[in-house]
């Protein structure tokens, strides 16, 4: 089943659709049961993440469209600003 970016951004006003982004880079790690998969965004300082239950085939080089929200993750004291993937699809 598709999923709407659009009927995800009417429920949930914080949400942010791009679409057409470079991945410049994607790394893919094991977390439990879960793979979390980060992605550098070409222009963008902020990490993308999400995690699934499986690897994907390497997002690099690739465009793509992305629904997301900023979140604030604190390492180490320190606090970053990264986005939460909510929906992630190649262009």
């Amino acid at each position: 089943m598709q999923s709407d970016p659009n009927k995800l951004i009417e429920k949930n006003k914080q949400l942010i659709h791009s679409e057409g982004l470079k991945v410049v880079s994607h790394t893919q790690r094991d977390d439990g049961e879960w793979v979390l998969h980060s992605l550098m965004i070409e222009n963008c300082d902020a990490p993308f993440k999400f995690k699934r239950q499986g690897n994907y085939k390497s997002l690099k080089a690739a465009r793509v469209n992305v629904t997301y929200y900023p979140v604030e993750e604190v390492v180490a004291g320190i606090s970053f600003e990264v986005m939460k993937v909510v929906r992630i699809k190649r262009a």
